[in-house]
């Protein structure tokens, strides 16, 4: 199988998936050097096909097509499939198709570990059905917006696959609750898996897959907006292990299914309830009881969250790293304070459409442990109290390298340049209105440019 014609740089993106539709390997042409230069073969006199494979391990599938081509004993170093073990395809999205994934998972066999076909829009459950039984070994499958695919991939990796560890199948329309309950039956070892935006799932498919793979560690269901507190609480209930939930936009579940993975999950590092419209400060509550471990806590848009909720999440967590607390709403200068006091490791910090924040707020986690030592990133888009105040408060941020500033109307220019010159690293996001035109003037009206300026 000879995976690549020509030796361009641009050539051998291009024509690399044209020679992996290729099985047979082809013959390199053979080269005439003259008798005064260095033999060609001199680096494969010198080292072992071993430690040549060992080299060819660490490059990457453009640099395995090139050095297929250089001669005989390459070709054969090159393909030899302990060099295929973790194969990415996005490079070549566009252009890979079922008879290349066919090809290389023949080539590979049981050498391939893991397999990107991330966006490769072309790939069809036949395709998959033959890596399933030639690479029977895989641990980690990427399927993420392969949307050709259907139930049938998953229940052929059900029957072949039985040590698969780690599988996205994000944005695949068609996948149903057939899939999950395929994967369940015969990936027992599955710890990782994401469905987002795959909005045929129900509760049938996810309960069930959740009972029997109890090894799960990461569960991603963004968008599933067909999943209610039945399947959720079940993930509390057997997935004991999990690290990361994320359920961004299932805005059916309610406090009961927090409560539940409270209970059940201690381990969580990882939140996103972004979305969760129904949510309350009781999510919170319970939350701060159950899993004082989390790191990373979204929860954007969930308006219906306090200063008493945060209050009590953060007096009993103080791992938080990053935050995304945009759009609640009801929150005050409180919260801050608290995330000031509680959160010496916060990095990231988002309070976009948090109206009620105020300079005061800023200016204690500006002072604090976190804006002293860890914080790199914070957004304040639309928050209308915030003034220039604030500014010179966070110039005493010295890792601060973002600040979003969107829509702060008492924010002025010279504040904005003045914290750059303190912070040359700093990057601030901002816009202000145009200046408005002559209402009256001689001559030619002047034309002004409507376009946000960013600074």
């Amino acid at each position: 199988m000879d995976l690549i014609q020509g030796s361009g740089g641009g050539d051998a993106h291009a024509n690399g998936v044209d020679r992996l539709n290729q099985h047979q390997t082809a013959k390199p042409k053979r080269q005439h050097h003259h008798t005064n230069a260095p033999s060609a073969n001199l680096i494969d006199k010198i080292l072992p096909k071993e430690l040549l494979l060992r080299v060819f391990s660490y490059l990457d599938v453009v640099s395995l097509c090139r050095c297929s081509r250089v001669s005989r004993y390459w070709n054969q170093v090159a393909l030899d499939g302990s060099n295929w073990q973790r194969v990415d395809l996005f490079s070549f999205q566009r252009d890979i198709e079922g008879r290349v994934v066919e090809n290389l998972s023949k080539r590979c066999g049981g050498f391939m570990k893991s397999l990107s076909l991330r966006n490769c829009l072309f790939v069809t459950d036949a395709a998959l059905k033959t890596l399933a039984q030639n690479c029977r070994n895989i641990e980690k499958l990427n399927l993420t917006g392969c949307n050709k695919i259907t139930d049938a991939t998953c229940q052929n990796l059900g029957h072949y696959s039985h040590g698969l560890s780690q599988l996205n199948l994000e944005s695949c329309e068609s996948i149903t609750d057939g899939s999950l309950i395929a994967l369940s039956e015969g990936c027992p070892k599955i710890e990782t898996i994401a469905i987002s935006w795959c909005q045929k799932i129900t509760d049938e498919g996810v309960t069930l897959f959740v009972q029997k793979c109890p090894r799960l560690i990461s569960f991603v269901a963004k968008g599933c907006n067909k999943l209610t507190d039945l399947s959720v609480k079940e993930i509390g209930a057997y997935c004991h292990r999990l690290k990361s939930l994320n359920l961004q936009d299932c805005s059916s579940i309610t406090d009961e299914s927090v409560m539940k993975i409270s209970q059940g999950c201690p381990l969580l590092t990882s939140v996103c309830f972004s979305g969760c419209i129904l949510l309350t400060d009781a999510s919170l509550i319970s939350l701060g009881k159950g899993c004082n471990t989390i790191r990373t806590f979204e929860v954007a848009h969930c308006s219906q969250f306090t200063d008493n909720g945060f209050e009590t999440l953060m007096k009993n967590s103080h791992n938080f790293e990053r935050m995304d607390l945009e759009e609640c709403i009801q929150i005050t200068d409180s919260t801050i304070n608290h995330l000031a006091m509680q959160c010496p490791r916060l990095s990231q910090l988002s309070l976009s459409y948090c109206e009620l924040v105020t300079d005061s707020g800023i200016h204690h986690l500006a002072s604090s442990a976190c804006g002293a030592d860890t914080l790199t990133v914070l957004e304040l888009d639309n928050c209308p109290l915030i003034s220039d105040l604030s500014l010179g408060h966070l110039a005493a941020c010295p890792r601060l390298r973002r600040l979003d500033l969107y829509d702060c109307q008492q924010i002025s220019r010279t504040a904005i340049h003045q914290i750059q010159n303190s912070l040359p690293n700093l990057k601030v996001h901002a816009y202000f209105a145009p200046n408005t035109p002559p209402t009256s003037g001689a001559g030619r009206r002047r034309r002004y440019c409507r376009c946000c300026v960013v600074v």
